[in-house]
């Protein structure tokens, strides 16, 4: 088959370079700079632990939360499969299965979830894997999922990771159907500063923002995972990443740089999903929003991007569209836009800067943060009330698990 024939509309699947902010198949760091000395590690001086705390402006229980996180991992100690047992499957990632698994060393106290990815490389493409995957040692933040270690076994690479019980945002949209706009108002905040962190502290771009990479458990956190921090590893996956394109910001499909631009597109991308329950591409019609939410098609006060004329809700859906004319729609079609009456002005207003199609006109990491809707939901008191929203998730599902098997 040529390849013209498996991509009729001509558009650029990027390809998996180094570019900045990620380490190269040399060893050395790609971007402005290199990541600084953090925290966790072992040797670190608990002086500058409390410096580096301190310097993130967290909240009193955010900073203790961090230490008893750091102080267990200290206690963990170097893994192995000897030291691990499968407690059931959580799911698929990047090219991987996750596990739930018990750290039996330490008196099967500590759950773990552990990423396993099969590659058929080199030894010394895993080893030096294993060498890029090291700086996530270092990211220690209340808004980025913790990093035990990670470790070979044959052709199989382990990544192992903190357990977040309530699991990824897909998974709970699955139990909800819909998040409120209040729930998503916490979520946004959380990615954000996750993000900022990423980028302020390590120069790291995430690169495949998405609800599934969107992690929350029963103590109200909000966490990221699976950022491109190993190019090595991006690249020995490749194949696996066509599947998660259709998150990509236009320009990224068209062959141009990534910026941290890019991931705000696939983070307002993956708003408009939490609230409306299904991928926004095709952007939803006027019909369609009067379904999803049970009031007349009148009642939806749509921006006029041209969507609500020209398809319907029954015209195209994510299932009936290949990949191709999903990639193209992203490029050549208006973006997703949330009616205003169903979801508050600074909701929507705050989704639109997210979803700019020109990059330079999108908002930046440090704008939004300065956004009212990102305002409104920073404040901390609202914590609680979103882990108990999220236990009440758990619940749910644990109670149709036990309801189907």
């Amino acid at each position: 088959m040529s390849s013209k024939r498996r991509n009729p509309l001509n558009l650029s699947l990027p390809p998996t370079v180094n570019e900045e902010g990620a380490v190269g198949a040399d060893g050395a760091w790609v971007g402005a700079q290199p990541p600084t000395e953090g925290v966790g590690t072992e040797g670190t001086a608990d002086a500058s632990l409390d410096s580096k705390l301190r310097s993130l402006n967290l909240s009193g229980s955010q900073q203790q939360r961090m230490y008893e996180w750091i102080t267990l991992k200290k206690q963990i100690g170097e893994l192995s499969d000897d030291v691990l047992e499968r407690i059931c499957d959580l799911g698929h990632g990047n090219g991987g299965v996750v596990h739930k698994m018990r750290h039996t060393k330490s008196g099967g106290g500590v759950v773990l979830a552990r990423k396993l990815v099969h590659l058929e490389v080199k030894p010394s493409v895993r080893n030096q894997i294993l060498k890029e995957l090291e700086v996530l040692h270092k990211c220690n933040s209340p808004y980025i999922v913790g990093f035990y270690g990670a470790f070979t076994t044959n052709n199989d690479i382990s990544i192992c990771m903190e357990f977040m019980d309530g699991l990824s945002l897909d998974i709970v949209l699955q139990s909800v159907g819909r998040v409120e706009e209040k729930w998503v108002g916490r979520i946004a905040v959380a990615v954000i500063n996750g993000l900022t962190y990423l980028k302020e502290q390590f120069n790291i771009l995430h690169r495949d923002v998405k609800p599934s990479n969107i992690l929350v458990n029963s103590q109200g956190e909000i966490k990221l995972c699976d950022f491109g921090v190993s190019c090595m590893l991006i690249d020995s996956m490749a194949n696996s990443f066509v599947g998660t394109r259709s998150y990509m910001a236009p320009e990224r499909l068209t062959g141009a740089r990534y910026s941290v631009q890019s991931d705000v597109w696939s983070f307002g991308l993956s708003l408009v999903e939490l609230v409306i329950g299904r991928y926004p591409i095709p952007a939803p019609s006027r019909r369609e929003y009067a379904k999803l939410f049970g009031v007349h098609p009148n009642d939806v006060k749509m921006e006029k991007n041209g969507t609500e004329e020209e398809q319907t809700a029954d015209d195209l859906t994510p299932k009936t569209m290949a990949i191709f004319e999903l990639l193209d729609y992203i490029v050549n079609r208006p973006p997703p836009v949330l009616p205003r009456g169903l979801f508050s002005d600074q909701f929507v207003d705050f989704v639109n800067r997210c979803l700019r199609k020109n990059v330079a006109e999108r908002a930046t990491l440090a704008l939004l943060a300065t956004d009212a809707f990102y305002k409104r939901h920073e404040r901390m008191e609202e914590t609680a009330e979103f882990a108990a929203w999220v236990q009440s998730v758990i619940e749910h599902r644990n109670s149709n698990a036990l309801l189907m098997g």
